[in-house]
Order: structure tokens, then C-alpha cells, then sequence
């Protein structure tokens, strides 16, 4: 009785190897929408590939988002992502050259008025806004669960 061939260990390897590349390219995309799909400096967007992600404070970051490849879950990277903005690779050379500077406004927006964290919203227009987990009431700042 012959019995067809199985699949082989290099087979499901490289199976394994296209899957996690179009896992990672899926989450780029997702990160990329969720930043607001553009360069806040400038306004760029033509090159999904020239833009980065740039910690707005860097003490507070966990890992960067593209470091050795590595996939993590959606609500991992959305947590990351919420201590980032979106810049084309210019912009953020100059960050980091200290040419030009991000505007207080939007270091405001991310740390949030007292230094809570952020959450993101997408408004009916499509952008991206911030939007703290906590409120004020008479009695103080109450943290929403």
C-alpha cells in the first residue's frame, strides 16, 4: 500500500516564516493607521516605510516597536504606541539632532494634563485623538477602570 508523502519540517518552516512576516506586516499597518497615518510635524505620507514611531518621553518606554523583528500581541503594541508619535524618518532625525523640537501641545496631549496615561480614539472624521483615562470631579481626579 503506498502512502503519500508527509509534509516535512522545512516545509512547515518556511510555512511558519510567511506567516509571521504577514503577522508583522498586518500589525505595521494597524500601528501605522492608529498613529493617524502621517507625519504630525509635516503632514508626510507617501512612504508607509519612512515612517517610525518616536517615544515621546523615553524613560517610560517598554521595548521599541521594531526590535529584532519581534511580534507581539495587538494590545501590547497599543500600549506602546499610546507613549509614541508618528513621524517620517526626517522629522525624527531632526528630533534626535535637536534641529527641530515637538510642539508643547503635543507633549501635552500624550502626557495628559496631570501625567496620565492616554488612551487613543478614532473620531468620526477618521483621527486620531487622545483621550485620558481619568476624569476630573470636584473632589479631585478619579481614575476610570
Amino acid at each position: 500500500m503506498y502512502m503519500p508523502e508527509k509534509r516535512t519540517y522545512a516545509d512547515r518552516a518556511e510555512y511558519l516564516k510567511k506567516a509571521v512576516s504577514e503577522r508583522r506586516k498586518k500589525l505595521r499597518e494597524m500601528a501605522l493607521e492608529y498613529g493617524g497615518g502621517k507625519c504630525i510635524l509635516c503632514g508626510y505620507s507617501l512612504s508607509k516605510r519612512a515612517m517610525v514611531f518616536h517615544h515621546v518621553d523615553a524613560s517610560q518606554k517598554d521595548f521599541g516597536l521594531s526590535v529584532r523583528g519581534l511580534t507581539r500581541s495587538w494590545e501590547k503594541m497599543k500600549a506602546e504606541l499610546e507613549k509614541c508619535v508618528l513621524l517620517c524618518a526626517n522629522c525624527h532625525g531632526e528630533v534626535h539632532d535637536n534641529i527641530t523640537q515637538l510642539p508643547e501641545g503635543i507633549l501635552a496631549e500624550k502626557r495628559g494634563e496631570f501625567g496620565e496615561t492616554q488612551t487613543q480614539e478614532k473620531s468620526k472624521g477618521g483621527q486620531s485623538r487622545a483621550k485620558p483615562k481619568s476624569k476630573k470631579t470636584k473632589e479631585g481626579v478619579e481614575t476610570i477602570p
